[in-house]
């Protein structure tokens, strides 16, 4: 009976030990062998997705880094992670290998704040105050400035006045767009009056929205939305007004 019993223990250790050494063999096998599949995640911005899995293959294929297919020790994680981070688009990357011995990336998208339309082309300022370039088929409602903007501008002055204008909800809605002159005077375009609004240096965009917002409760609203053609605030302390069809 004693004998029985310990030939089934024993035969029920040998189970137990033949299992635990397959899935450790096998965890082993594919930690050292060849990797089968590369996971990729794009992290969304509240503007949504413009760099898409499979173009951050093709960046890593076009590379020469796109792990799949090859041995776990011949997989450099931040390599891989320096090749993505060259794209404008992207703001973070992630690469890490699986217990099972795959790769995955996370990738994390930058967030445009304000677009730029210079003489030299189109691009966006995300958050972090970086030039990035306009992705295809991809629209973000931001604040619009062109004219005489170059990169320090567009990333220093006019990045704190989109900030400011996308935080406030009247204004969100109200400027259309932005436009910088030679002498750096700005001009505003709204979506509802029809005339253009010059606030001067953009230095002074908070006192003279003030005014303007005043000009607006106190003036248009009881003479009118369409009657002026231009609505000048640089002068302290004064809006002047140019009517329409007046020379």
């Amino acid at each position: 009976m004693i004998k029985k019993v310990l030939t089934f223990a024993f035969a029920g250790l040998l189970l137990v030990w033949l299992f635990a050494a397959n899935f450790f063999l096998s965890s082993y096998s594919d930690s050292e062998g060849v990797c089968r599949e590369v996971k990729i995640e794009v992290i969304d911005n509240s503007e949504g997705r413009f760099i898409s899995e499979n173009e951050i293959k093709s960046i890593l294929i076009n590379s020469g880094k796109l792990p799949t297919g090859r041995k776990s020790d011949e997989i450099n994680t931040t390599a891989i992670e320096e090749t993505l981070l060259k794209n404008r688009l992207i703001k973070k990357a992630e690469c890490f290998k699986t217990v099972n011995g795959n790769v995955k990336i996370r990738v994390y998208q930058r967030t445009p704040v304000l677009r730029i339309f210079t003489d030299r082309g189109s691009f966006f300022v995300d958050k972090e105050r970086e030039i990035m370039p306009v992705p295809h088929n991809f629209a973000a409602y931001v604040p619009v400035a062109s004219g005489y903007i170059t990169d320090d501008y567009a990333r220093n002055q006019l990045y704190g006045f989109a900030l400011f204008l996308q935080g406030d909800k009247f204004w969100n809605s109200q400027i259309e767009q932005i436009y910088v002159e030679p002498n750096l005077d700005v001009e505003l375009i709204p979506a509802v009056g029809g005339h253009r609004i010059i606030i001067g240096k953009i230095e002074d965009y908070k006192e003279n929205l003030k005014k303007l917002l005043l000009f607006y409760d106190k003036g248009l609203n009881k003479t009118g939305w369409n009657r002026y053609s231009v609505i000048n605030l640089k002068f302290k302390n004064q809006v002047v007004c140019k009517l329409k069809n007046e020379n």
